[in-house]
């Protein structure tokens, strides 16, 4: 048997997004653990944000995959403040991927952090989750270096699906 864990992934993907996703996908699996996605393994019988909370409490961990979904060519952040500054060429990943990470987050599951180049912000910033922030991986990308942040992630994911089997 599987272990359900909980994906939070755009459900439009470039090419090699794509292949990121693929990649991270099948190393879970090859880990003996069953990825869910809303809009990909799972529908919705009801509105969206309900269905990903009703998924999350039946998986034992959850993996973000930060991909680029918006990018703002020029813009400036905290208008009208101090603190105001212009920026460009920011990537932005899917507002999914808070949220999510915050159900996923609040039902006390170990999460796997993953981002592209320039993603920040929310649950993409060092600290934010205790949960170490990697760099997405690539078709270029060591899998064995994947495998292995998968396998000490699995390790969480293990002792909460059997301490919360046991209860």
């Amino acid at each position: 048997m599987r272990i359900p864990v909980f994906v939070s992934v755009p459900s439009t993907l470039s090419p090699t997004q794509a292949a990121a996703h693929r990649l991270v996908e099948s190393l879970l699996t090859a880990n003996g653990l069953e990825p869910r996605t809303l809009g990909r393994s799972d529908y919705a019988l009801t509105f969206p944000l309900r269905e990903v909370y009703a998924i999350a409490r039946h998986c034992s961990g959850g993996v973000i995959l930060g991909f680029e979904q918006l990018r703002i060519s020029k813009g400036i952040r905290r208008p009208g403040t101090a603190d105001e500054t212009t920026v460009a060429d920011v990537p932005i990943p899917t507002p999914w991927n808070h949220l999510e990470a915050g159900i996923l987050f609040g039902l006390g599951l170990p999460l796997l952090i993953f981002r592209e180049p320039g993603v920040s912000g929310g649950i993409f910033d060092p600290g934010t989750s205790g949960s170490f922030i990697h760099p997405m991986p690539s078709p270029e990308s060591s899998p064995q270096d994947v495998n292995l942040l998968i396998q000490q992630w699995r390790s969480a994911v293990h002792e909460h699906y059997y301490r919360d089997t046991r209860g």
